[in-house]
């Protein structure tokens, strides 16, 4: 090791590092590029453009801890069936009432009406998220069972 065209001491500085080749740093720079392009997609599709947007229109208190919700989608694929759940939260900003409501095929933007029971009075109302994968249970395209 050197400094200012002088050696340095072996015995108290310690034997210069060993450099890598040329080889094993642009495997490790390619690695490294592979490996971000990896999360970058991963990020992408997690966190990029939703396939279903939501957009609350108005809700309304009903009696009996009601709340009614009106709620516009916009589907990427208004062919494919979609979930959407919405709730009721509480003065004190708990989740008083869920519900999920079933969006059939059809125009890529629908408005939907529906009425969600809350387990205690509701101040406000929302939409939690929507997707493509409906349950069976909620798909009126399966046949009756029974």
């Amino acid at each position: 090791m050197t400094v200012a065209g002088r050696a340095l001491p072996e015995g108290r500085y310690g034997k210069p590092p060993a450099r890598r080749s040329r080889r094993a740093t642009t495997l490790m720079i390619a690695a490294g590029l592979a490996v971000g392009g990896v999360v970058a997609y991963l990020a992408y599709q997690n966190l990029g453009t939703a396939p279903i947007e939501a957009e609350r229109t108005s809700f309304s208190n009903l009696p009996g801890n009601q709340m009614q919700l009106v709620f516009d989608v916009t589907r990427e694929t208004p062919d494919r069936a979609a979930v959407c759940i919405v709730r009721t939260r509480s003065l004190d900003g708990g989740e008083g009432g869920r519900k999920e409501v079933y969006i059939a095929p059809g125009p890529d933007r629908v408005r939907v009406t529906t009425v969600i029971v809350s387990s205690t009075e509701p101040v406000t109302a929302d939409i939690f998220g929507c997707s493509y994968q409906v349950p069976e249970y909620l798909s009126t395209t399966q046949p009756p069972t029974g």
